[in-house]
């Protein structure tokens, strides 16, 4: 199920609605932002355009690094595996699953196209507690929309499916920064950034916390909720005139109070 997503005539989110699992899980985008598709397929699977859903190149890198370090550190998988697994609700790690979701990838490849399988997973992945993918994390962590992230912003969406929890204050965010300034320059390495951009991106903090959501037309989005199935509502309000006019409301509650 969807959270209620309801914005203003400019795109700003106006208000919202938690989903009935009590995840914030938003209707997904129609599109990858270029910025964060660039740093994902960087991150994560560098050849999903070449491979048919799982990459040998990959599986024999990780099964290398596995031997070396006698532990599982890598695992191979492509983001169209990782859809696999999201899709069967993260079951188990083992050899077997791990092979079921191989299967399961190629089949995936041969129904859907790549564009709309970077879609499916960036609207499945963990984001941190119970913000599930990419819209809504954009939201939470940065109150925007996806295709207005900065590089920064977009480079930490990519990294953080791999590691949700570090987001939480006191859970060793100084790996998930450096996780994030390693992709960053990996990206300036690529040509896709500046090294002015590089520079900037680099000063920008993480989040502290999820972004409390803005519930500036509360009833409104009941209205609405009831008269509409769908998830992602668009309004003629504004949403800078909205808060003035609560704000007075307010101010004369007080007085009349």
């Amino acid at each position: 199920p969807y959270a209620t997503l309801m914005l203003d005539r400019n795109g700003r989110l106006l208000d919202a609605r938690i989903a009935e699992d009590q995840q914030w899980r938003f209707v997904p985008v129609a599109v990858l932002p270029d910025k964060y598709e660039q740093a994902l397929l960087l991150y994560e699977d560098k050849r999903f355009y070449r491979h048919p859903g799982i990459d040998p190149l990959a599986i024999a890198r990780a099964m290398r690094l596995n031997l070396e370090a006698g532990r599982v550190v890598s695992g191979g998988s492509t983001l169209t595996m990782q859809l696999a697994r999201l899709l069967r609700d993260n079951p188990p790690r083992t050899l077997l699953e791990k092979a079921r979701e191989a299967i399961l990838a190629v089949q995936l490849e041969w129904h859907f196209s790549k564009p709309d399988i970077l879609v499916e997973y960036a609207s499945r992945a963990p984001f941190g507690g119970n913000i599930v993918g990419l819209r809504a994390a954009a939201w939470r962590y940065f109150g925007r929309e996806p295709g207005a992230l900065s590089w920064a912003e977009a480079a930490l969406l990519a990294v953080l499916p791999n590691s949700p929890s570090l987001i939480h204050p006191g859970r060793n965010r100084e790996r998930l920064l450096a996780k994030r300034n390693g992709l960053l320059e990996q990206l300036r390495q690529r040509g896709a950034m500046s090294a002015a951009d590089l520079r900037l991106a680099l000063l920008e903090p993480l989040p502290s916390a999820p972004r409390p959501l803005p519930g500036l037309a509360p009833h409104l989005l009941n209205t609405l909720s009831k008269a509409s199935s769908r998830r992602l509502l668009h309004t003629p309000l504004d949403a800078d005139i909205q808060q003035r006019v609560q704000e007075l409301a307010r101010q004369h509650g007080r007085r009349l109070a």
